[in-house]
């Protein structure tokens, strides 16, 4: 992108006047409010055209899957966020979307660019051979697979399961659901230790079939997980827990760093 003066500055989201507000073509007040759900509108809003339903309810269970997973690191960094400073619920929740990156929650942007190079890269060929050979070269590479593994759910991670259910009921599975399945299939032996298909996977595969941008694939689980800070932050309030953890932390965190002069003496 060039820096400085840009030609043809145009946004063709919204606009507005003394009497209306139009949002991708539509009425705010007369098309839109009280006959349009959110999740349609999120589509609206990005795509620029409605969701046909099977898309709809795809991305409500992808929205649904990712909100909520208990006391995760960007749920923790929001809570303490909020403890320090109680008047800051936008800057607890800023805390908590930070944190969501490539290892928690945000990593199924890492995995949507991933089974894109991946199906394009076998085009009309053999897909199953094009995941086999990328697996032995992340095994060479000692590469992380993105959308593979999980830490609590080794055996396998249950929302994923779930989804790619969905996308199969929906008629949505497609090449890149077929992609994620074959690393699934493949990786353990491949890589010589247990790589079930993770959530982080499963949403992108199925979005991407369902015809989602992988360029905005990131905004699925921050939008659902704000809706699970927003919840964890609504609790905070009424019951902290923020000093709690950061006690916790605290007792649990040795030092090993130099001795000061005075405690070396002793």
């Amino acid at each position: 992108m060039r820096i400085g003066k840009q030609d043809q500055a145009f946004t063709a989201i919204a606009t507005s006047d003394a009497e209306s507000i139009t949002v991708r073509g539509l009425d705010l007040c007369d098309e839109l409010i009280g006959r349009i759900g959110f999740t349609d509108y999120f589509w609206l809003l990005v795509i620029g055209e409605k969701p046909t339903a099977a898309q709809r309810d795809m991305t409500d269970a992808c929205l649904v899957a990712i909100a909520e997973h208990g006391l995760v690191p960007s749920v923790q960094a929001a809570r303490m966020t909020l403890a320090a400073g109680p008047d800051a619920w936008q800057g607890a929740m800023a805390a908590g979307l930070l944190g969501m990156g490539s290892v928690v929650a945000g990593s199924s942007e890492a995995a949507g660019r991933y089974l894109v190079d991946l199906v394009e890269r076998a085009g009309d060929g053999d897909l199953e051979a094009t995941v086999i050979a990328s697996l032995e070269e992340h095994k060479a590479r000692r590469m992380k697979v993105a959308g593979l593994g999980h830490p609590q759910h080794s055996a396998g991670d249950p929302r994923a399961d779930r989804l790619l259910a969905i996308a199969d009921e929906l008629g949505l599975a497609g090449r890149h659901v077929e992609a994620l399945r074959l690393l699934g299939a493949h990786a353990t032996r491949i890589v010589e230790r247990p790589l079930p298909v993770n959530v982080s996977g499963a949403i992108p595969a199925c979005m991407l079939d369902a015809g989602w941008p992988a360029g905005a694939m990131k905004a699925v689980p921050l939008l659902a997980r704000a809706a699970g800070l927003s919840a964890h932050l609504f609790e905070e309030a009424r019951r902290s827990i923020g000093f709690i953890m950061s006690h916790k932390a605290d007792l649990a965190i040795g030092y090993d760093g130099k001795s000061s002069k005075k405690h070396a003496a002793e």
